[in-house]
């Protein structure tokens, strides 16, 4: 499952805009607010590519962060954050 800055954000406790600042002030993001190391990084974050037709300019394209599944504990290490424990599934409890 992949999120977005905004839904990574809401996990680790912050806002979007305190998120990025994080990311920009550790080196994890580029002035494009895409990933610095994307080779290094791969494993944690993602470009999205998206397009949209624009009635006057045309085509239009964008790229966008995606944090990975793995991302969310390494992004909170990376940040110095700490998260909270994951609940012990209790469901196997007979």
């Amino acid at each position: 499952m992949e999120r977005t800055l905004a839904q990574a954000a809401t996990q680790l406790g912050l806002t979007r805009p305190q998120l990025i600042a994080l990311m920009q002030e550790k080196g994890l993001l580029n002035e494009r607010r895409l990933p610095a190391y994307p080779t290094r990084d791969h494993e944690y974050l993602r470009v999205k590519d998206g397009q949209w037709y624009h009635g006057k300019y045309g085509l239009q394209y964008s790229q966008s962060i995606r944090i990975k599944q793995a991302g969310i504990r390494w992004l909170a290490d990376q940040l110095g954050i700490d998260l909270p424990a994951i609940p012990a599934d209790r469901r196997d409890v007979a």
